[in-house]
């Protein structure tokens, strides 16, 4: 069940969907095989937005003055859609998103990854 009870959670759906069209017009193809249901693909790229990783970096980019590096704590591996979008946010926003998940530093600056795409 998605909660949406944090009082900036509509403004950082409306960034995460602005963010996905200006993703969409460099290239960006939405892979649904990180969402682990049978659904409409419409469905599945909707559900990618709403991983958690991507509502921190919207809570982030809301919350912090320009050029301000993010970063994001992680339990779980960062998932594969998910590093491709935050490397296109980050041309998108000239940002600087680090996160930490369970295996490694990812240092996101300017459309590259430090991993090497792992």
């Amino acid at each position: 069940m998605e909660d949406k009870s944090h009082y900036q959670y509509e403004y950082m759906m409306q960034l995460l969907d602005k963010l996905a069209h200006e993703m969409r017009t460099i290239g960006y193809v939405p892979n649904t095989e990180f969402v682990l249901h049978s659904l409409d693909e419409d469905v599945k790229e909707k559900m990618l937005c709403n991983h958690r990783e991507r509502l921190a970096i919207a809570f982030g980019l809301l919350n912090t003055g320009p050029g301000t590096r993010l970063l994001i704590i992680k339990n779980l591996r960062l998932c594969g859609d998910c590093h491709e979008a935050t490397k296109l946010i980050t041309k998108i926003v000239n940002a600087e998103i680090v996160f930490r998940d369970v295996k490694r530093f990812h240092h996101f600056k300017n459309g590259i990854c430090s991993c090497g795409d792992y």
